[in-house]
């Protein structure tokens, strides 16, 4: 499986390492990603979802519902 949060659909970035002789190598910068059950109690079951830490503070501070009804409204949840 690919490492997408299923939330926000956050992915890998390709960037430059760069030396101090400013030689430039291609790199990626991964996404920070955790494995986290959520309760939805409208629902009423438990959710297992890959999402990114940043997509954990939003669900810390919104709610889960409020940011799985947003994600279904830009495509990213069926």
């Amino acid at each position: 499986m690919s490492r997408v949060c299923e939330l926000t659909g956050k992915r890998a970035m390709v960037g430059n390492n760069v030396s101090h002789a400013m030689n430039k190598t291609k790199r990626k910068f991964s996404v920070n990603l955790v494995k986290k059950r959520f309760y939805i109690a409208e629902e009423d079951r438990w959710v297992t979802l890959k999402i990114s830490t940043a997509a954990l503070k939003t669900i810390n501070k919104n709610g889960i519902a409020a940011v799985l009804k947003q994600a279904k409204a830009n495509g990213f949840v069926k």
